[in-house]
C-alpha cells in the first residue's frame, strides 16, 4: 500500500503541480479557440492567469510566509544534543552519479548546516535520512551522496548514521526513527527547509519522536511586505513549492500521518 500510495502521488503531482497543470491549461484553450471553440478561452484564461498572478503580485511570499515561521529555532536547547536528524531532499542523484562528486540543489543548506551543528555539538550522532524519490530508482541513494559529502567535509565516520530506504517525509519519520531508537529525554534537531518544517515536525511527532526543529533554507524574509519581487521563474517555482507542502499537508491528514492539519510548536 506504501508503495501504491508514493506511485500515485508521484504520477499525480507530475501532472497537478500548478505550473505544469497552468500551462496544459492554457494550450488546451488555445488548441480549443484555435478550432473556433469559444469556451476554450476559459481554460486559456485560467491558465495563463496562474502566470499573470505570480508575476503581478507577492503570492509566492504570501503562501511560504506561514510556513517558514511556522517553527523558529529555539533559542535555547532543552538539553545537550544527543543527536541530529537531516532530512533528504538537498541532493541532486543524477548529477552526483554522472560526475562523481556530490551534487547539492537549492536545499542545499540542510546539508551544510548539519556540518556546522556536528562541529558545534562533538559529542552528537549525526543521521541521514535519505533514500531515492525517483519512480524509477537506480543509482546512488541520497544516503550514498551524504555519506561521501560528510566524510570529504571531516564529519568522524563513527559519529555518522544513515537511512538509505526512504521515499517521502513520512517514511524519513519512521524510518529513521528505528535506526536512531532515540530514547526519553534525549535532545534530537530536526534539520530541514523552513518551509517543509511543519509537514516534518508532524510525521516525527506521529512517529513518536520529540524532536527540536532547526529550520534552514529560508526564501523569504518573515513577513507579508511587497519586497519579495525576485526573478520570476525563482518566484513559480517557490510558489508551486508552497502549494506542494500545502497539499501534502492535507494529504497526510487525511491519511493519519500527523495529527494536525498544519502542525504547530
Amino acid at each position: 500500500m506504501e508503495t501504491v500510495t508514493f506511485i500515485a502521488s508521484k504520477a499525480l503531482w507530475m501532472v497537478l503541480a500548478p505550473n505544469t497543470a497552468a500551462l496544459l491549461l492554457a494550450l488546451l484553450g488555445l488548441a480549443l479557440v484555435w478550432r473556433g471553440w469559444r469556451f476554450g478561452r476559459w481554460p486559456l484564461l485560467l491558465g495563463l492567469g496562474w502566470y499573470a498572478l505570480v508575476f503581478a503580485t507577492p503570492i509566492a511570499a504570501w503562501l511560504t510566509v506561514p510556513l517558514e515561521t511556522r517553527f523558529a529555532r529555539p533559542a535555547t536547547l532543552p538539553g545537550p544534543v544527543t543527536g541530529i536528524v537531516v532530512i533528504g531532499g538537498a541532493v541532486d542523484q543524477e548529477m552526483t552519479e554522472r560526475h562523481g562528486i556530490p551534487a547539492l540543489n537549492g536545499a542545499a543548506e540542510r546539508m551544510t548546516e548539519a556540518v556546522a551543528l556536528a562541529r558545534r555539538h562533538p559529542g552528537a550522532r549525526l543521521l541521514f535520512a535519505g533514500g531515492s524519490a525517483s519512480l524509477i530508482p537506480g543509482g546512488p541513494t541520497e544516503a550514498d551522496t551524504a555519506r561521501l559529502l560528510f566524510t570529504d567535509l571531516g564529519v568522524p565516520a563513527d559519529r555518522l548514521e544513515f537511512e538509505s530506504e526512504s521515499r517521502n517525509t513520512h517514511e524519513n519519520a519512521v524510518l529513521s526513527f528505528r535506526v536512531a531508537q532515540p530514547k526519553p529525554g534525549e535532545t534530537w534537531l530536526l534539520v530541514t527547509s523552513a518551509s517543509h518544517m511543519p509537514r516534518a515536525m508532524g510525521v516525527f511527532r506521529q512517529a513518536g519522536w520529540t524532536v527540536t526543529p532547526w529550520p534552514v533554507n529560508y526564501t523569504t524574509m518573515g513577513g507579508y511586505g511587497l519586497d519579495y519581487f525576485g526573478p520570476f521563474p525563482t518566484r513559480l517555482n517557490q510558489a508551486e513549492w508552497a502549494l506542494r507542502e500545502y497539499v501534502g499537508l492535507l494529504a497526510y491528514r487525511l491519511m493519519g500521518r500527523t495529527d494536525s492539519l498544519f502542525p504547530a510548536p
